[in-house]
């Protein structure tokens, strides 16, 4: 696809993720005990278990640079999946102050190894996803930016920025079916084309909107709009969520 945020230098990136780690300590200075106990904008889930996530994300994140600097790699979480799972579960009950600290600590962590790297160690190799530690970075700023707009507590996509939506779109150009092929017109005026079928959609809306509608979250009525052959039609079905532990 080719993408703005494709461009990021890693300076940059770092920077992205300061701004999107002070985003979440904004929510976390904020959050009360009833409010982490209100449901969040993901079905299923409080805004306790969107918290405990971040928490172990940044904790599984923060551990793929430790080690790649080392020269060593290591899985995302012991235990995988289910591991994984069972930490949000059981972490989804804390109390305001328990979440100020423990993902506050987490992102004090995640931040600080990032700020640690050396220029080279950025294509350092970790196992996450068979990739580098830049490709960890990356994820770190996904977690963050969208799980902050997952809490409800009034931040949305709209808040996105233009860089992070394009790497957003890059990134989740595999949940197009295969044999489709998404024309995104976004109106500001871009063409963005994903997958690579002869079966062509276009999809319209605000960069933003089409973001987040990829990335299988709620949008206003009507924000995007398909169209097929001249005839407009339901947004299209899409695929899963490239699973990180896929590659492993």
């Amino acid at each position: 696809m080719g993408t703005e945020a494709a461009a990021l230098t890693d300076e940059r990136l770092l920077d992205e993720l300061r701004t999107a780690v002070q985003g979440v300590r904004h929510e976390l200075d904020r959050l009360s005990d009833d409010a982490v106990a209100h449901p969040s904008e993901l079905p299923g889930w409080s805004r306790g278990h969107v918290l405990a996530h971040l928490e172990g994300i940044c904790l599984a994140l923060a551990r793929q640079v430790e080690y790649a600097q080392r020269g060593e790699k290591v899985d995302l979480y012991d235990g995988g999946q289910v591991a994984r799972d069972r930490a949000i579960d059981e972490g989804a009950g804390a109390s305001a102050d328990q979440y100020r600290e423990r993902v506050g600590s987490a992102l004090d962590r995640v931040l600080a190894a990032f700020e640690s790297l050396e220029p080279e160690q950025w294509d350092a190799p970790v196992r996450f996803r068979n990739g580098v530690v830049r490709d960890a970075a990356f994820a770190l700023w996904r977690e963050l930016v969208i799980h902050h707009s997952d809490l409800g507590t009034g931040c949305t996509q709209q808040e996105w920025t233009g860089d992070f939506c394009h790497h957003l779109l890059d990134f989740l150009e595999p949940r197009v079916p295969e044999g489709e092929t998404f024309l995104l017109r976004t109106q500001g005026g871009e063409h963005i084309s994903l997958g690579e079928g002869s079966d062509g959609v276009i999809v319209e809306g605000r960069l933003q909107d089409l973001a987040a509608w990829l990335a299988g979250r709620e949008i206003g009525r009507g924000s995007v709009r398909a169209e097929h052959e001249g005839q407009a039609v339901p947004l299209p079905e899409i695929g899963p969520w490239p699973s990180a532990f896929a590659f492993k």
